[in-house]
């Protein structure tokens, strides 16, 4: 059974890579805004913001642009999803002879590759901007797999929009509040800086964890109990969006 159904999953994710390599704007687009940002904050803010560090800031802010440019991605898998709902390839899913939750992993899969495209190809313009890190092999694995969690935790959450919008539009919109999240974190500058209230937020909302594990990490510096949290959010809202997801999927293709 297990066989089977990662099999079909292989098969239903190749299908959906190759529509994104026909149109490879997806990956370009989901770059873009972060690449803008960070052109944007570098080159025009950046001399304006005090970090309180020593590092540059573009090493300061480059982990919230790769929270930003999951972010961004994710939106194009509940456009994905909707429009298979719309064109009836779900009902004929359904008739073929292959397990149910392959239908859901290759869109989450096809998610998790596109945005790991986008994600190398935005560390590369960061590196010709500037940024530089010390952070060995095991510390990349490290940062590829708090990067990959968080992807697959938003694109469960993309995987609900796409299964209950009623429009195009409403697909995607989800996704705003999720771009704009970094933006009320240290992603951009330290939650000291921030009025009471706009900080206690900050210092309690998931993205800060991560930006500041992330960051710890390329600096080589102890990432200290940041990380258990940064975890402990990514596996709680990964869970209780797979299951709402797949919740929904079970009561509408029953």
């Amino acid at each position: 059974m297990t066989t089977h159904v990662i099999g079909d999953t292989a098969v239903l994710t190749s299908r959906s890579l190759r529509h994104i390599l026909r149109s490879p704007d997806t990956i370009i687009t989901t770059a873009v805004t972060p690449i803008a940002l960070m052109l944007l904050f570098v080159y025009v803010f950046g001399g304006a913001i005090d970090t309180g560090s020593q590092e540059s800031y573009i090493d300061y802010m480059l982990p919230g642009i790769l929270l930003i440019t999951i972010a961004s991605g994710i939106a194009y898998t509940a456009y994905r999803l909707f429009l298979d709902m719309q064109g009836g390839i779900f009902e004929r899913f359904q008739s073929m002879p292959i397990a149910r939750s392959s239908v859901l992993w290759a869109h989450v899969f096809t998610s998790l590759v596109a945005i790991l495209v986008s994600i190398a190809v935005v560390i590369g313009v960061a590196l010709l901007m500037g940024f530089r890190t010390g952070a060995s092999v095991l510390v990349w694995l490290a940062v590829l797999g708090i990067l990959t969690l968080f992807t697959l935790a938003l694109t469960w959450i993309a995987v609900i929009a796409g299964l209950s919008a009623k429009t195009v539009d409403g697909a995607s919109a989800f996704s705003y509040p999720l771009i704009f999240l970094p933006f009320i974190s240290s992603a951009f500058v330290p939650t000291e800086s921030m009025p009471a209230p706009v900080a206690w937020f900050a210092e309690n909302q998931p993205v800060t964890a991560i930006v500041d594990t992330l960051r710890a990490l390329f600096a080589g510096q102890p990432v200290g109990t940041d990380i258990w949290v940064a975890l402990a959010w990514l596996v709680g809202i990964l869970v209780v969006a797979y299951g709402f997801a797949v919740a929904i999927y079970k009561r509408k293709f029953r």
